[in-house]
């Protein structure tokens, strides 16, 4: 069997892709904050009291993720839980002070570390990048069941 070349493998091509992103965000942005986690905080200030699972689907993490990541930015006393007043079988999610402060303070670093991870393209290219990688996201998230892949529109 001959060797397939791996450039023509999107999964290849997106794990290369994620350790690059990997790199920059432990060396530009947080050793201790993980991008699940900046994201979960910015859900949060996009949206203050959600429940977890809905900040799961927001950021695209699974069940089982989201309690984890939700359960270290807790014990950071970056969020905290409060009870729903409406359903007092579930918990709502807010930021602390310092989860604002971390929030903040990231982000400014975050807006550095992508014009390093985008500097290959031109502005016009990177638009383009984001749609496209957009559209294969989304389709994924949406594939229920993996041995009938999504069709292409048109």
């Amino acid at each position: 069997m001959a060797a397939v070349d791996l450039a023509t493998h999107p999964g290849h091509l997106a794990r290369r892709l994620q350790q690059a992103h990997y790199l920059l965000w432990n060396t530009m942005v947080s050793e201790e904050t993980t991008s699940p986690q900046y994201a979960v905080l910015n859900a949060l200030v996009a949206e203050p009291g959600l429940d977890q699972r809905t900040v799961g689907e927001r950021v695209g993490l699974d069940r089982s993720t989201i309690a984890e990541v939700v359960s270290r930015l807790g014990r950071r006393g970056l969020l905290d839980k409060v009870r729903d007043p409406q359903d007092g079988r579930r918990s709502l999610l807010r930021l602390t002070d310092e989860g604002l402060r971390v929030h903040r303070r990231l982000g400014v670093r975050i807006a550095r570390m992508n014009q390093v991870f985008l500097a290959p393209l031109a502005a016009d290219e990177q638009a383009v990048f984001f749609d496209l990688i957009r559209r294969v996201a989304d389709a994924a998230e949406g594939l229920r069941n993996p041995a009938e892949p999504a069709v292409a529109p048109g």
